[in-house]
């Protein structure tokens, strides 16, 4: 029997706590709110989870998990805000044309 993929058992969340699977936001999650997709993202990046596990975990999309992770890293947590999503994207875009 092969070793499970080494990962660790921690991750540094978006606010500076430890995350971990435990205390990850629950796989029934329907409420998105900014802190969630962001401890979500940062579990992925720290390789808590991969994609295809948090996709089926909290069944969302590659594109919508996509599009949380770009959202950070255009404008850090203010960019997951739902309500301010068409500005952001378009203080993004108008700074690519510069």
């Amino acid at each position: 029997m092969t070793p499970d993929i080494c990962r660790p058992v921690h991750v540094v969340g978006p606010l500076g706590e430890a995350l971990t699977l435990d205390t990850l936001p629950p796989p029934a999650t329907r409420r998105w709110v900014v802190r969630r997709k962001a401890e979500v993202v940062a579990a992925i990046t720290g390789g808590l989870l991969t994609m295809q596990e948090a996709c089926e975990r909290y069944a969302l999309t590659l594109e919508e998990l996509g599009s949380w992770q770009r959202a950070i890293e255009r404008s850090g947590l203010p960019g997951l805000r739902v309500t301010r999503l068409q500005s952001y994207r378009e203080l993004y875009e108008r700074r690519q044309q510069y």
